[in-house]
C-alpha cells in the first residue's frame, strides 16, 4: 500500500517537473534547520540577555555608553521582534535629547522608521522619515536612510496597485534609491546591492543578475545580507522564468534567516507561494504556517493579513489532497474486497470507519469556511483551524495506518489458509475503545486552545450547579457539549453523532444547563462564544 502511494506521489512530482536531487537536498537542509530554531532563538535570547544586563551595570551608566549599548540591542531586535525594538527605538531618541547630539536624534528616527515600515505602517513610517534632517546624518545613516525612504515608497506602491498612484510611488522611490547610491561608498555592500536592485527595477534583468550573484560569491557578507541578496536574486530568477533557480535562492534566504532568528522576513511567504503554484502543497501549507508563526512573533500586521488571505487557500487545498489521497486508497482496497466474502465484510467495517472520519473532517471544513469569511478574527480563528487541521491528519493517519495493517494480516491469512483466524483479527478492533480515545483527545487538544474554558464556563453558574472534571476526566459530556458550540457546532444533530447520543439527550443537556445559568436566553450562548483561545506562543 506504501508503495503505490509513493508511485503516485512520484507521478504527480514528475508530472510537474519540480524535483530534482539538488533541490531535494536544499529541502533537506531546510527541513533539519527548520527543527532547530528554538536553539538558534536561544542563543538570540542569550545575547540580548547578556546586552541588557550591561545596560544595568552602574559602571555604564553614562548616556554615551547607554546610547550605543541600545543601538546593540535595537540591532538585535530590529528584525526578532517589533515592539522590544520599539521600545529601544524609544530610548535612543530620549538619550540623544539627553547628548543634545542633533546627528544622533535623527539617526534615531531613521531606527524607528525601520521596525514602523517593517510591521506595516506606512502613514508612522512617512511622519518619522519626514521629520529626519538629513544634512545632520553620517554618510552611512544618509545611505541607510534615502534607502529605507526608497523602500517605503516601493512596499506603498506595491500595496496600493493603483493606476493613478503606484506609478508616482514607483518614480518617487526609484529617486532616493538614487540618492543612496550616489552617496555610498563605491565597492561596498550598500552600494553593489542597491545598484544591481536599481537594474531590476528597470527591467535589466541580466545586469541585476550578474550584480546580486557577483554580491554573493565575492563579498564578505553576514548571513543577515545573504539572506537580503539571495530573496532578491529570486525575483530575477522568477521575472525571467528560471523557476528552479529562483526557489532556490529562496531556500538559500530561507536557511539563513532561521539562523539568524530573522522574524521580519517575507522568503519563507514566498517560498510557499512557489510550491503551491507548482503544486507542492504539503511542503507550502507547512512553510505557510511557520510564515504566519514568525509574522505574529514579530508583530508585522500587514504580514499576517497577507499571509491569512493565503494560508487559508492552501489549507484548503492541503485538505483536498488529503482527501484524494484517501480515495484512492479506498478505491485500491475495495478492488481487493471482491475476493472473498470475508474480505467484503472487512471492508465494510472500513468503509464505515472513513465515513465517520469524513464527517469530524466536514467540521474541520466548514470551520475553514467561516475562517476565510471572518478575516477580522485572524489570530484566534487561524489558530483554531491550524490546531485541529493538525489533530485530525494525525487521527487520520493513524486509521489509515491501522486499516493497512489489518489489510495486511487479513491477507497473510488468507493466504495460508487461516480462514478461522480472521474473526479473531476483526474483533480486535474496539469501537468503543477508540471512541473513548477520540474523546479523549479531542478534550485536551480543546483545552491546549481554550486553557481557561472551564473556569469561564463556571463563572456563568451559582458554586452549587458549577461542573469540574474529576480527577480521571478531562471533559465532561455537559462540558464537551458547550465545547463543541464554542467551536461553532451548534445544531443538536450534528453534536449528537460526534457524542453518540440521541438528539432529544443533547437537548435535555442543553435545557437543563441553561435552566440554571446566571444569564438567560441568548446571552447564555453568546457569553459561551465569548470565550477566549489563547495562543500556545
Amino acid at each position: 500500500m506504501r508503495k503505490l502511494i509513493f508511485s503516485i506521489l512520484l507521478t504527480v512530482v514528475s508530472f510537474s517537473g519540480f524535483a530534482t536531487t539538488s533541490a531535494q537536498t536544499d529541502f533537506e537542509e531546510l527541513k533539519l534547520e527548520f527543527s532547530k530554531k528554538k536553539v538558534y532563538d536561544s542563543r538570540k535570547e542569550a545575547t540580548i540577555q547578556k546586552l541588557r544586563q550591561e545596560l544595568k551595570s552602574p559602571k555604564l551608566a553614562g548616556p554615551e555608553n547607554q546610547f550605543n549599548l541600545c543601538v546593540q540591542l535595537y540591532n538585535q531586535y530590529k528584525s526578532y521582534q517589533y515592539d522590544s525594538a520599539y521600545v529601544y527605538a524609544g530610548k535612543l531618541q530620549s538619550l540623544s535629547g539627553l547628548l543634545h547630539d542633533r546627528n544622533k536624534e535623527s539617526y534615531s528616527k531613521v531606527k524607528l522608521g525601520f521596525i514602523l515600515l517593517s510591521a506595516g505602517m506606512f502613514r508612522e513610517t512617512f511622519e518619522v522619515l519626514n521629520a529626519v534632517n538629513a544634512r545632520t546624518l553620517s554618510d552611512s545613516t544618509r545611505v541607510e536612510f534615502y534607502a529605507l525612504l526608497s523602500r517605503a515608497n516601493y512596499d506603498i506602491a506595491a500595496f496600493d496597485r493603483d493606476r493613478h498612484y503606484t506609478p508616482y510611488y514607483n518614480q518617487l522611490a526609484s529617486k532616493y534609491l538614487d540618492s543612496a547610491i550616489a552617496i555610498s561608498t563605491p565597492g561596498s555592500y550598500e552600494c553593489n546591492y542597491y545598484e544591481s536592485y536599481r537594474q531590476f527595477k528597470k527591467g535589466n534583468y541580466k545586469a541585476a543578475e550578474a550584480g546580486f550573484v557577483n554580491l554573493l560569491n565575492q563579498h564578505r557578507l553576514t548571513q543577515h545580507q545573504i539572506a537580503i541578496v539571495a530573496s532578491t536574486l529570486s525575483n530575477v530568477y522568477f521575472a525571467t522564468d528560471q523557476q528552479q533557480q529562483g526557489i532556490n535562492m529562496l531556500v538559500k534566504a530561507v536557511i539563513n534567516d532561521i539562523q539568524t532568528s530573522t522574524k521580519e522576513t517575507i522568503a519563507l511567504f514566498w517560498l510557499s507561494e512557489k510550491l503551491y503554484q507548482n503544486g507542492d502543497v504539503k511542503n507550502a501549507y507547512q512553510y505557510i504556517q511557520q510564515a504566519m508563526d514568525d509574522a505574529q512573533f514579530y508583530g508585522a500586521r500587514q504580514r499576517q493579513v497577507q499571509i491569512s488571505s493565503v494560508l487559508s487557500i492552501i489549507a484548503a487545498q492541503d485538505l483536498s489532497l488529503t482527501e484524494k489521497e484517501k480515495m484512492r486508497f479506498l478505491v485500491y482496497l475495495l478492488s481487493t474486497t471482491f475476493l472473498t466474502l470475508l474480505i467484503i465484510l472487512v471492508s465494510v467495517k472500513l468503509f464505515k470507519q472513513l465515513k465517520d472520519l469524513r464527517i469530524k473532517e466536514k467540521i474541520i471544513a466548514d470551520k475553514n469556511a467561516e475562517l476565510e469569511i471572518i478575516n477580522h478574527k485572524l489570530v484566534e480563528d487561524t489558530h483554531i483551524k491550524e490546531e485541529y487541521i493538525g489533530y485530525f491528519f494525525d487521527l487520520i493517519s493513524g486509521y489509515i495506518l491501522k486499516l493497512e495493517k489489518l489489510k495486511r494480516t487479513v491477507d497473510m491469512k488468507l493466504s495460508v489458509k487461516k480462514y478461522d483466524d480472521i474473526p479473531a483479527i476483526i474483533n480486535t478492533i474496539q469501537i468503543k475503545k477508540e471512541r473513548e480515545m477520540l474523546f479523549h483527545t479531542f478534550d485536551q487538544v480543546f483545552l491546549k486552545i481554550f486553557p481557561n474554558f472551564i473556569t469561564s464556563f463556571n463563572a456563568l453558574f451559582k458554586k452549587e450547579d458549577q461542573i469540574w472534571p474529576k480527577e480521571h476526566e478531562v471533559l465532561t459530556t455537559d462540558l464537551r457539549i458547550f465545547a463543541l458550540i464554542r467551536l461553532g457546532i451548534s445544531d443538536n444533530e450534528t453534536i449528537a453523532k460526534i457524542l453518540e447520543y440521541s438528539e432529544k439527550t443533547i437537548y435535555v443537556y442543553k435545557m437543563r444547563m441553561k435552566a440554571k445559568s446566571l444569564v438567560h436566553g441568548e446571552q447564555f450562548e453568546q457569553r459561551i462564544m465569548a470565550i477566549k483561545a489563547v495562543d500556545a506562543d
